[in-house]
C-alpha cells in the first residue's frame, strides 16, 4: 500500500520524549519554551505560542485580536471545517467567499465582502500553497482589519520570500498528517507584543501570573512530550518539504499530458510546501472520480478528497445564514479535486506506479 500520508518520525524523536518523562516535567514545560523560540525563528516573527492542536490556535487568535460577537471574520469555503469553526467559537459571523484557480481566497472578491462588522480577514493556505498574502494584507492594512492566517498546511511556505505565518498572525497544526507532526499541537505566530501576550493568557485559563486570572481563558497549552517531538521535527522540517517538492516536480512533469486531469496551479511568488499534491479529475479524462478512487485503490495506491462538501453546503451551518452562497469556483474544485500521496516517503518506484495508474484508469 502507498498510504495518502505517514508521519516520519525516527530515533531522535524517540529519544526525545524518553529524556522528558525522565525528567518529570510532562506538561507546559522547558520544552515548549524552547520548541516557541525555535518555531518563532524558523518563520521569522518574534513570538510563537504553542497550542493543543490547530483548532485551539485559530480560537485563541482571533480572540486576541478582540473577535467577538457581532463581528464577521472574511474566510473560504474550501476548507477543514475547523478554519469556520474556529470563528463561530468567538460568536462571530464567518463571511464566506469564493477561491481562485490556487484553491485560496480570491483577494478582489475579499474587498467586496467587507463590511462595517468586519473584524478580520482570515485566509486558509491550502494545501501547502499560501494564498495571495501581498494584495490581502494590503487590504488588512487598509480597512484596520487583523489578518490571521490559517497556516495549519503551509509549514515553510513562503510568499515573495518570506514564511507563511509572518504577515499577520499565523496558525499551524502539528497534527499527525502534517509536514511536520507532535502527533496532537499547534502554534501561534505573530511580532505583535500585545497579541502574544493575550493569546497566552487566553491558552492558560487567563493567567498571566500564576493564580492570578484577568481575563476568561482555556486550558490550551502544549505538552511538553508534544514539543520534545516537535523540536526534532522542526530540524527536519526543511528536508521533509525538500522531499515533497522533489515528488511535486517529478508529479508536474509526468501527468501534465493526461487529458481530463489538471495538475496543480502555482501562483507568483509562492514556495508551496505541497502539505497534498491535489490533482484535478474533469469529465474529459473519461472516468469519474470516485471510479478513479476505487482503481488506484484496488493498485493499492491511497488517495483523498480533501474537501468534498464545502462550508456553505455542511448542514452545521445552515443556524448561521451561510448556506445560500454562489461559490461557483468552490463549488467546481470540490467536485473534481483529488490528492495522491506526496509525503517524504514516496519513493521514485512509488510515483511510477501512482503515474501508471492515473494513466491507465481512463483507457
Amino acid at each position: 500500500m502507498i498510504p495518502i500520508s505517514k508521519p516520519l518520525l525516527g530515533e531522535e524523536e524517540q529519544a526525545a520524549v524518553r529524556r522528558v518523562i525522565e525528567s518529570g516535567m510532562l506538561a507546559q514545560g522547558p520544552r515548549v519554551a524552547e520548541f516557541e523560540r525555535a518555531f518563532a525563528g524558523f518563520i521569522g516573527v518574534n513570538h510563537a505560542i504553542a497550542t493543543s492542536n490547530g483548532t485551539t490556535a485559530l480560537h485563541a487568535a482571533l480572540l486576541a485580536h478582540g473577535v467577538g460577537p457581532g463581528d464577521e471574520v472574511i474566510t473560504t469555503p474550501f476548507t477543514f471545517m475547523a478554519s469556520v469553526n474556529s470563528i463561530l467559537f468567538t460568536g462571530a459571523r464567518p463571511v464566506l467567499v469564493d477561491i481562485d484557480d490556487s484553491f485560496n481566497l480570491n483577494p478582489e472578491l475579499v474587498e467586496a465582502a467587507i463590511t462595517p462588522h468586519t473584524k478580520a480577514i482570515m485566509p486558509v493556505h491550502l494545501y501547502g500553497q499560501p494564498a495571495n498574502l501581498g494584495a490581502l494584507d494590503q487590504i488588512a492594512r487598509r480597512h484596520n482589519l487583523a489578518l490571521v492566517e490559517d497556516a495549519c498546511q503551509a509549514h515553510g511556505a513562503e510568499f515573495a520570500g518570506r514564511r507563511a505565518g509572518s504577515f499577520g498572525t499565523g496558525c499551524f497544526s502539528f497534527y499527525a498528517t502534517k509536514n511536520m507532526t507532535t502527533g496532537e499541537g499547534g502554534m501561534i505566530t505573530t511580532d505583535d507584543e500585545g497579541i502574544a501576550q493575550r493569546a497566552r493568557m487566553i491558552i492558560a485559563h487567563g493567567m498571566k501570573v500564576r493564580y492570578y486570572h484577568e481575563t476568561l481563558g482555556y486550558n490550551y497549552r502544549m505538552t511538553d512530550l508534544a514539543a520534545a517531538i516537535g523540536i526534532e521535527q522542526l530540524k527536519k522540517l526543511p528536508a521533509f518539504n525538500a522531499r515533497r517538492a522533489a515528488n511535486a516536480a517529478w508529479y508536474d512533469q509526468h501527468l501534465a499530458n493526461i487529458p481530463g486531469l489538471i495538475t496543480p496551479s502555482v501562483g507568483p511568488d509562492r514556495t508551496h510546501v505541497y502539505h497534498q499534491y491535489t490533482i484535478r479529475i474533469t469529465p474529459e479524462y473519461g472516468l469519474s472520480r470516485d471510479a478513479l478512487v476505487e482503481q488506484l485503490g484496488k493498485r493499492g495506491i491511497g488517495s483523498a478528497i480533501y474537501y468534498p462538501i464545502p462550508m456553505h453546503r455542511q448542514h452545521s451551518m445552515r443556524a448561521y445564514s451561510v448556506g445560500e452562497l454562489a461559490c461557483p469556483i468552490t463549488e467546481q474544485m470540490a467536485d473534481e479535486v483529488l490528492s495522491i500521496p506526496i509525503h517524504p516517503s514516496v519513493t521514485e518506484s512509488d510515483r511510477l506506479v501512482i503515474a501508471d495508474a492515473l494513466i491507465s484508469a481512463r483507457q
